[in-house]
Parts: structure tokens; sequence; C-alpha cells
């Protein structure tokens, strides 16, 4: 360009070539390195994409298997204690209401008949089903030991069998389980079956769980039929 004016580079004003220099500095932005840069941009995009998506299915599935343990503990052990628990202290209000009385110790001869009946027929039925929960379920109660009031319960189960036994050969000398009823029983019962029904809300309403839920139902609508 400099020939078309019939000067020199040398002969042009510094400023002139300074501003030559810093328009040839330009160059350094070619095609390759713009692209190469988009590669690397798009590598990391997809990389935070995939690290988000494995640690929310990685919580998801923790939280899933929490509920499953949930309400396996609520159907097939506290579910069914706190049922039957809560029947039988109606049960044994609604006789106590009939006898007149605050507590059943002790059972006078006057009350003997009616206190056996509902003793056959409705508490030892109901005792009979909290030790088989308790004995065969063993494995989903919370703590890492067993309770104590567990094994006290069907420690007075087991004495009521020796007195029924004695009531079949006609003997009602005893009257009541020489191992006596554990009062932290009931409560240990109405206790754990609270937590569990909270801790099972808390994680079918929690965020994650329908972010899970939404993304099933569109799986399964886009499976395909297979008939």
């Amino acid at each position: 360009m400099y020939w078309l004016l019939g000067v020199t580079p040398a002969a042009l004003p510094r400023r002139y070539t300074r501003r030559q220099d810093h328009a040839m500095d330009f160059s350094v932005l070619s095609v390759p390195s713009i692209l190469q840069n988009a590669a690397i941009l798009t590598v990391l995009v997809a990389f935070i994409g995939y690290a988000l998506t494995f640690l929310s299915a990685h919580m998801l599935a923790r939280r899933r298997d929490k509920l499953e343990l949930v309400n396996k503990r609520l159907n097939e052990l506290y579910g069914p204690l706190y049922v039957a628990s809560e029947a039988g202290n109606i049960a044994y209000r609604s006789l106590l209401g009939k006898m007149g009385k605050t507590q059943s110790n002790p059972v006078l001869d006057s009350e003997l008949s009616e206190w056996v009946l509902w003793m056959r027929t409705i508490f030892i039925p109901l005792n009979d089903v909290r030790e088989k929960i308790i004995i065969e379920k063993a494995y989903l109660i919370v703590e890492e030991n067993m309770p104590q009031c567990l094994l006290d319960f069907v420690t007075h189960v087991v004495g009521y069998r020796a007195v029924l036994s004695k009531w079949a050969d006609g003997d009602y000398a005893e009257r009541r389980s020489t191992i006596g009823w554990p009062p932290e029983f009931d409560v240990y019962v109405r206790r754990s079956y609270a937590a569990l029904k909270a801790e099972q809300t808390r994680l079918m309403h929690s965020a994650f769980s329908r972010v899970w839920k939404r993304m099933r139902t569109r799986w399964g609508r886009r499976a395909p039929r297979s008939d």
C-alpha cells in the first residue's frame, strides 16, 4: 500500500504505523481458535449438565429408598402394632367402665367370669397378634438395639400362656400374668408410629419427590406400546 503513495514505511509518521500494527493484531482471532474455544465451552457445559443430572438422580434415588423403608416399617410393623394397641386400650377402658373400676387389679371373684371372657376373646388374641408382629418383623425396628419395652411385652404375653393353661384345667387361682404389663410399650408404639408418619409425609411432599414423579410420568407417556 505504501508504494501507491510513493513513500516508504520509514517516511510515514510513527502514529500511522502504530495504528497499522494494532490493526494487524486482530489476526489472532482466527476462525480455528474461535471454534476451538466454542468446543471447549460446549464440553464444559455438557459436563456440568451431566454432573447436575447425576447428583439429582442420586439424591432422588436415596430419597426413594428412604421412603420405601419408611413405608415398609409402617405397613408391616409399626402400623399394625399401633392399630392393635389402640384397639386393646379402647377395649380395656371399656371393660373397666363396665366393671366400675379404674384399674383391673385385683380381679375380684364377682368379676372373674367377665374378666376371663374378655381375656380369652379380646386381649389374648390382640396380644398374640402383636407378639407375632414383633418377632417376625424385628428387622424393621428403627432402633439399633431391641427396645426393652418390646422384650417386656413379649415376656408378658408368654406369662399369660401359663395362666391360660391353668384356666383350661379349671384353676382360676391365678388371674393375671406374673409378668406385669410394660407401661412404656404403648408410649413407644405411639411415638414411633407418629415419627414415621411425619417422615413419610416429608419424603412424599419433598421437591425432589415431586420432580421424580413428574419424570416417571413423562417416561411412562413416552414408553412405546408393547401390543
